[in-house]
C-alpha cells in the first residue's frame, strides 16, 4: 500500500536548486536510506515528507489518516520536563493518559498516604487498560535503558546534548506511526547501542526513511536506497552494497548515452553549418530537434571532494605515553595506560560514551594534563586536531575568511601552491558558498570546512574525534582514501564500524573503570577476538563445573569478592537516584515467570502438532506461522524479564 507520494516536487533557496521535479513514492514496509553530498537537500526532503517544510512546486499526496513521526537533528525540549514526560509528549489519547499516569505516580511517591491520589491512580490504570497502553509504557523504559538513559525522572534541562538526542530518538521510536523519519539517528551513539538500534528497526513494523552516514547500518537495515544528486533523486532497490553496484551500472549507462548524444550533436552541428535551409517540413523538424539537443543537460560526473593537501616531515619519534592515569572526582577514566604511537599507525579508539575516549586524545595532544604519568611528543610532530565541537567557529564570518586565518595559500601533496579559494572549490565549496556566513552552512558543510582548516596547517599526525559525524558518505570515502595515503600517524575516536574497518590497524578499546585494551587489527578483527575470548570463557566455565566442589567454591568466592569490589566502585562513582518499580511494573514482575512458562507450554504443544502434521500443507503453514509468533513473543518476554529483574536487583542493592 502506498503511504505518501511526491509528484514533481521542486525546492530552491535563492539561486540554489535543491529539488528539481522530484518524484517519490513510499510504500508500506519499505526501509529507505537517503544519501547524497551534504548541502544537496537531504534534510530538506525529509522535512517536506514530514510536513514541517513547504515546497515551491509540485503535489504531495498522503494516505488517509497517515501518522508520521519525524526525528530531526535539532529537536526542541522543555527544560523543566522529566525524561519520561518528554518521551510521552504528544496529543494522542495514549500519550495523554501515559503522561497523566507518570504525573500521578510522581505525586504518590511524595504523598503515599493521599487517598485522592490513590483513587486517581485506579481511574488512570483503568484508562490505560482500555487503551491497551501498558506495553507502550514498558517499551518506552526498555528503549530508554537500551539507549543509556536510566534516570527517568531526571530533568531534561540538566542533561548533556548527547543524552537529549538519545531521549529524542527514544520518543520517536516508541510513538506509534505509519512512517518513521530519522535524520542521522546513529550520531553520538556507541557501537553497542547502534547494534541494538539495527535489530530494533529490523524488527519494527511500519515504514522508515532515514539519513545516515553509517554504511554498515544502511547495509543491515535498508531495502531501498535513494540518492539525491544535483536536484535529482535516484532510486535503487536493495541495501547499500547493492546500491554501489547499481550506481556504477547507472553511471556507465549515462556515460554511454552522453557519448551518443555528443556524437549526434557533432553530426547535426555539421549539418547546420553547411547552411541547409529549413524550407521543407523535414528540414525544419531537424533544426528543431537540434535546438532541443543543445538545450539538453548532458551527463556530468558526480562531484568528488579532492583532498590533496601536503604534510610536513615526521621524525622517528612520534608520541610515547607511559603509565597515564586520569580521574574526574571519584570516577577513574584512564588507569596505568602506556602506548607508543609510530609514524605508520592508524589507531581506532572505541568504547561506550563517557568512558574517556576524547579525554585520551586531549591528553596525548597536550590540551589537558594527566593526573600522573608521562607523554613524550617528538620534536617534529605537528598535530592536526579535528574535534567534535564547533565552538571555535565564528558563525558571523564568511567561510573563506575562516580558512584564510590558516593562510592565503596551501601546499598540495605534489608540492604546488594553490589559493584558499581553489582549495575550497576542491572541498566542494563553490564561489557563492565561500562568501556565505558560516551560520548559513549545513552541519555537514561546517564539518567539511572544519576539516579543511585542520589540513591547511599540513599536519603529520592527525587526531580525529568522531570524524564521521555529519560528514556525508562521499566525503567519508575521500577521507578514507586520504588517510590511506597520509604520510604520518592517525588516531581516531569513532563509532563508525565501516570507517574503522577501512582505516584502522590498531584498536584501543575503553572497557570501563579506566581499563584500555590494545589490540592489533581493525574493528572486525577486534570483534572476532572478543567472540573467541567469550567462547574460551565458556569452555573454562564448563571445566570449572567438572572440578571438585572445593575448587568450584574457591572460584566462586573469588568472583564474589570481585563483584563486591566492582559494585562498591559503581556505588561510589555513580551515586544513582532512588530506583523503584512503578505500580504496573510491580504487578508485571510478580507474574512474568508464569506468563513465560505459559507461552513456552503453548510453543511445546505447537511443535508436537507440527511433528504429527506432515501431509496437510495448509495446516502445517498455519502451525509454522503460529510457532514463529510464539517464539517472537518469548523473545520479547525474556527481554522484559531481564529488564524487570535488573530493576529488582538495583532496588535490592539500594536497601
Amino acid at each position: 500500500m502506498n503511504l505518501i507520494t511526491l509528484e514533481n516536487i521542486s525546492k530552491s533557496y535563492g539561486e540554489k536548486v535543491l529539488l528539481k521535479d522530484v518524484p517519490l513514492g513510499i510504500n508500506e514496509g519499505e526501509k529507505i536510506g537517503l544519501i547524497g553530498i551534504n548541502g544537496t537537500g537531504k534534510s530538506t526532503l525529509l522535512k517536506i515528507i514530514g510536513g514541517v517544510e513547504n515546497f515551491d512546486e509540485g503535489n504531495l499526496i498522503k494516505k488517509n489518516k497517515l501518522i508520521i513521526e519525524y526525528l530531526n537533528q535539532s529537536m526542541e525540549f522543555q527544560e523543566d520536563l522529566t525524561v519520561i514526560q518528554q518521551i510521552f509528549k504528544g496529543d494522542s489519547p495514549v500519550m495523554k493518559v501515559l503522561r497523566e499516569y507518570e504525573e500521578i505516580m510522581d505525586s504518590i511517591e511524595k504523598s503515599p498516604e493521599n487517598l485522592n491520589l490513590q483513587s486517581k491512580l485506579m481511574d488512570i490504570t483503568s484508562k490505560i487498560d482500555a487503551l491497551d497502553a501498558w506495553s507502550l509504557e514498558s517499551n518506552a523504559k526498555i528503549i530508554l535503558t537500551k539507549l543509556g538513559i536510566n534516570d527517568f525522572n531526571a530533568k531534561v534541562g540538566e542533561l548533556s546534548g548527547g543524552q537529549r538526542k538519545r531521549i529524542a530518538l527514544a520518543g520517536a521510536l516508541i510513538r506509534p506511526c505509519d512512517l518513521l523519519i530519522l535524520d542521522e539517528p546513529t550520531n553520538h551513539l556507541d557501537n553497542e547501542t547502534i547494534k541494538w538500534l539495527e535489530e530494533y528497526l529490523n524488527g519494527r513494523k511500519g515504514s522508515l526513511i532515514m539519513i545516515t552516514h553509517d554504511r554498515y547500518f544502511l547495509d543491515r537495515v535498508t531495502n531501498r536506497i535513494l540518492e539525491l544528486n544535483r536536484g535529482n533523486l535516484y532510486s535503487y532497490e536493495g541495501n547499500y552494497s547493492l546500491y554501489l553496484n547499481a550506481k556504477v551500472e547507472r553511471q556507465e549507462l549515462e556515460k554511454s548515452l552522453e557519448q551518443k548524444r555528443q556524437n549526434l550533436y557533432r553530426r547535426e552541428l555539421a549539418w547546420i553549418r553547411r547552411g541547409v535551409k529549413a524550407r521543407g517540413t523535414k528540414q525544419k523538424a531537424r533544426v528543431d530537434r537540434f535546438k532541443e539537443l543543445v538545450a539538453e543537460e548532458g551527463y556530468v560526473d558526480d562531484e568528488n571532494m579532492d583532498i590533496c593537501v601536503g604534510s610536513t616531515r615526521l621524525g622517528k619519534k612520534v608520541i610515547i605515553a607511559e603509565e597515564i592515569n586520569k580521574s574526574f572526582g571519584d570516577k577513574k577514566i584512564i588507569k596505568d595506560f602506556s602506548f607508543i604511537l609510530s609514524g605508520e599507525d592508524r589507531v581506532g579508539i572505541i568504547g561506550n560514551n563517557g568512558l574517556g575516549k576524547s579525554t585520551l586524545l586531549n591528553i596525548l595532544s597536550g590540551n589537558i594534563k594527566a593526573d600522573n604519568g608521562l607523554v613524550d611528543v617528538g620534536e617534529t610532530v605537528q598535530i592536526g586536531y579535528f574535534s567534535q565541537e564547533y565552538t571555535h567557529m565564528d558563525e558571523n564570518i564568511r567561510a573563506i575568511e575562516y580558512i584564510r586565518e590558516a593562510g592565503e595559500f596551501i601546499k598540495t601533496a605534489d608540492g604546488h601552491s594553490i589559493s584558499v579559494s581553489q582549495m575550497m572549490e576542491r572541498f566542494l565549496f563553490p564561489g557563492d558558498i565561500q562568501y556565505a556566513p558560516i551560520g548559513k552552512l549545513s552541519g555537514g558543510e561546517k564539518r567539511r570546512l572544519q576539516l579543511l582548516r585542520v589540513l591547511m596547517y599540513a599536519p603529520n599526525v592527525l587526531f580525529l574525534d568522531e570524524p564521521t559525524n555529519d560528514l556525508d558518505i562521499d566525503t567519508l570515502n575521500v577521507l578514507e582514501n586520504y588517510i590511506e595515503n597520509f604520510e604520518g600517524a592517525v588516531v581516531t575516536v569513532s563509532h563508525d564500524r565501516y570507517f574503522l574497518d577501512k582505516i584502522a590497524n590498531k584498536i584501543l578499546a575503553f572497557r570501563g573503570n579506566g581499563d584500555v585494551l590494545e589490540h592489533t587489527g581493525n574493528y572486525s578483527d577486534y570483534v572476532d577476538f572478543l567472540e573467541k575470548t567469550q567462547q574460551s570463557s565458556c569452555v573454562e566455565d564448563d571445566i570449572q563445573q567438572k572440578l571438585p566442589k572445593d575448587n568450584q567454591n574457591a572460584g566462586k568466592y573469588k568472583k564474589s569478592e570481585d563483584e563486591k569490589s566492582e559494585n562498591s566502585n559503581l556505588k561510589n562513582s555513580n551515586k544513582p537516584s532512588k530506583i523503584k518499580f512503578s505500580y504496573k511494573e510491580q504487578r508485571e514482575y510478580e507474574k512474568i515467570d508464569e506468563v513465560i512458562e505459559g507461552v513456552e507450554k503453548n510453543l511445546s504443544e505447537i511443535e508436537e502438532k507440527i511433528n504429527s502434521t506432515a501431509t496437510d500443507y495448509t495446516l502445517l503453514q498455519e502451525l509454522l506461522a503460529k510457532k514463529e509468533e510464539l517464539e517472537s513473543e518469548i523473545l520479547e518476554l525474556m527481554e522484559r524479564w531481564e529488564y524487570l529483574n535488573e530493576i529488582a536487583e538495583k532496588i535490592k542493592n539500594q536497601s
